[in-house]
């Protein structure tokens, strides 16, 4: 592999150096200035994305899109790409290298072995102070999620489902999720 571009010696990474990469199957994350790597998701991690999104997809009134592989970037020093969001069209419409937090209303992670606890504590805390109002855990493994809502402090969780629950709720939109239906 050819070395990334990268910022001069000391200097903190951006979003603006993103776009310098290699597209070679990598997801690159920023935090705080520091480049993260991590490779793709497997095909089941993959599937259940997929169907959550198909899923989403169906019940997001006009004006909401349901996304993947667009990433969220509160300061210029750190950008995340959720496995899939939810966000204001208007937004997506405006361009730019990332999302601003603003206009993304949920954000889902699926719970890779790889980096769990990337999702779980670095991305649930920065997600949060990034104002994002709600953080959906899927763990594929488990067969549940998580919902968690934005509360002072930082994310509460709402309710943990295990497989077979169907979870009803009026946010981000009125939707109804089968897990069963993702798993």
């Amino acid at each position: 592999m050819t070395n990334p571009a990268r910022p001069g010696r000391g200097d903190a990474w951006t979003v603006d150096d993103l776009q310098a990469l290699p597209e070679d199957n990598q997801v690159y994350e920023i935090f705080d200035g520091s480049l993260l790597v991590s490779p793709h998701a497997d095909v089941f991690h993959g599937a259940v994305a997929n169907r959550l999104r198909r899923i989403l997809d169906r019940q997001a009134p006009a004006g909401l899109l349901v996304g993947q592989d667009i990433g969220v970037s509160a300061k210029r020093s750190s950008y995340f790409v959720p496995d899939l969001f939810v966000a204001r069209e208007s937004a997506m419409d405006r361009g730019g290298a990332a999302l601003d937090p603003v206009d993304v209303l949920l954000v889902v992670e699926v719970i890779s072995p790889s980096n769990a606890g990337r999702d779980l504590v670095l991305n649930r805390h920065e997600y949060a102070a990034a104002g994002i109002p709600r953080y959906w855990l899927v763990e594929p493994r488990k067969q549940t999620v998580t919902v968690l809502v934005n509360a002072p402090g930082g994310y509460r969780e709402q309710v943990a489902m295990p497989a077979g629950e169907v979870y009803r709720s009026e946010q981000p939109f009125p939707l109804t999720l089968a897990l069963a239906d993702i798993f």
